[in-house]
């Protein structure tokens, strides 16, 4: 895999803003959530746990994502011999 340490900022960025969102999700009912959001619904008292679950579990990923990016680069490939 190759890295690209453009795109840690990004990544972490994206990251933090998918765990806002998340937390939106849980606190929020559904009527009063941003109307752009999925699952806006006027005049709901639902909370959308899925949603949450879902935003925070991507927001994981893109820490994941820029964690893996950090890493120290490859200098070759290591081959290993079978006798």
């Amino acid at each position: 895999m190759t890295k690209n340490r453009s795109l840690i900022l990004p990544a972490v960025v994206l990251g933090i803003v998918l765990i806002v969102i998340a937390v939106i999700y849980w606190v929020s009912t559904a009527s009063s959530l941003p109307s752009f959001f999925p699952g806006h619904q006027a005049g709901s008292g639902t909370h959308h746990v899925k949603h949450g679950i879902a935003a925070f579990l991507l927001g994981l990923a893109c820490f994941v994502f820029a964690w893996f990016q950090t890493g120290p680069a490859r200098t070759g490939a290591r081959t290993t011999r079978v006798r």
